[in-house]
């Protein structure tokens, strides 16, 4: 009975081992390089930054001399 049992565990274990051998990925040799994608930035006018920030000082000063 001992010996049906070690021969269960190493025949498990060699399955195992088998599983991930170097036998067939050196059947699988095919290499696919990355697709490298590159995306322009958007040309955006340089007054696009500082429209913003007065529109709200705009406001603001609208706001305060409502009151």
């Amino acid at each position: 009975m001992k010996k049906l049992a070690l021969a269960a565990v190493l025949a498990g274990a060699a399955s195992t081992a088998m599983a991930g051998s170097m036998g067939s990925a050196a059947k699988d040799d095919v290499v696919m390089e990355p697709v490298v994608v590159v995306e322009e930035a958007a040309q955006s006018s340089s007054s696009a930054g500082i429209l913003i920030p007065l529109a709200l000082l705009v406001l603001i000063a609208a706001a305060a001399a409502n009151n």
